[in-house]
C-alpha cells in the first residue's frame, strides 16, 4: 500500500483516530454502568418502600405501659425520623428492615418487615430507665 501523505500527517492522523475510538469506548462503558447501577430492578426494589411510614410501637414486658407512635420515613433503602426522635437504621430489598429510635436517654432497637403499605416486628429497649421489649406496626400514610 502506497502513502503519500507525510510520515508526521500519518501519525497525527492515526492518534487523533486512536482518542476518538477511545472516547467512544470510554463513553460505551459509561453508558453501561450507569445501566447496570440504576438498573429498572434496583431502583423498584428501593422505591417500593419509600415514603412516610406511621409506626406504633407497643410494650409487651417490663414497666412501659404506653404506646408510642412516630413518623419513620424511608428514603432508598435508608430510614430516618419524620419528627419523632432521632431514628437510623435501613430496608433490605426483600423488606427486612432494622432501626434504633432513641429520644433523650430513651431508645428502641427494632427489626421486622415490610410489606407493600404494612409492616411489622419486634423491638427492644431501655424506656425512662425500664427494660422493655414489645412489638411495632406500622403503615405507610
Amino acid at each position: 500500500m502506497e502513502c503519500n501523505m507525510p510520515m508526521r500527517a500519518g501519525m497525527t492522523a492515526f492518534f487523533a483516530e486512536s482518542r476518538r475510538a477511545g472516547a467512544l469506548m470510554l463513553i460505551f462503558f459509561a453508558v453501561l454502568l450507569l445501566g447496570v447501577v440504576t438498573s429498572p430492578g434496583d431502583a423498584g426494589a428501593r422505591a417500593a418502600y419509600d415514603g412516610t411510614w406511621n409506626v406504633t410501637f407497643t410494650p409487651l414486658q417490663g414497666n412501659c405501659y404506653n404506646s408510642y407512635s412516630a413518623p419513620f420515613i424511608v428514603a432508598g433503602r435508608r430510614v430516618k425520623s419524620g419528627g419523632g426522635g432521632k431514628v437510623t437504621g435501613g430496608v433490605k430489598p426483600n423488606g427486612a428492615v432494622a432501626v434504633r429510635l432513641s429520644v433523650g436517654l430513651s431508645y428502641a432497637n427494632g427489626k421486622g418487615k415490610l410489606a407493600g403499605r404494612s409492616g411489622a416486628g419486634r423491638w427492644s429497649g431501655v424506656i425512662t430507665g425500664d427494660q422493655c421489649s414489645g412489638v411495632w406496626q406500622a403503615t405507610r400514610g
